[in-house]
């Protein structure tokens, strides 16, 4: 079996943190990872302060790494995380995925292959925010 045979289909997309909306101006605090084959979806976050508050010095650190826990636990099916932690791994991407007007919005969904969707996870995160 060649390479491109053992991978699979993934969906990313990145988090963003908007610590105001009003100027549109974002950093990049997290990825979410779906892999409908092997039953993946997780969300890996690394939040940089010192770039947050140079947008915005005021900025509730607080509430955007409990948003972002938020979203790790709906990735994960957690109770915790209300109702929108009770559906499939793909109804949770999709949920995850839908604009809102708040300060951690997620980026466009964007495609690729891999063999280990936990370790696409951790490039990309490594990739696109840190």
């Amino acid at each position: 079996m060649t390479g491109d045979a053992a991978r699979t289909s993934f969906e990313y997309f990145v988090l963003r943190c908007v610590p105001r909306v009003d100027r549109e101006e974002f950093v990049n605090v997290g990825v979410v990872v779906y892999c409908q084959g092997p039953g993946f979806l997780a969300a890996a976050c690394d939040v940089k302060v010192d770039r947050l508050r140079a947008l915005n010095p005021e900025v509730d650190v607080d509430t955007v790494c409990a948003a972002l826990a938020t979203i790790e636990a709906v990735c994960r099916g957690d109770d915790s995380a209300g109702p929108a932690a009770g559906g499939s791994r793909r109804e949770r991407f999709g949920w995850l995925a839908a604009p809102r007007s708040t300060v951690v919005q997620p980026g466009p969904i964007h495609a690729g292959l891999t063999a280990d969707p936990a370790r696409e996870l951790a490039h990309l995160l490594a990739t696109l925010v840190a």
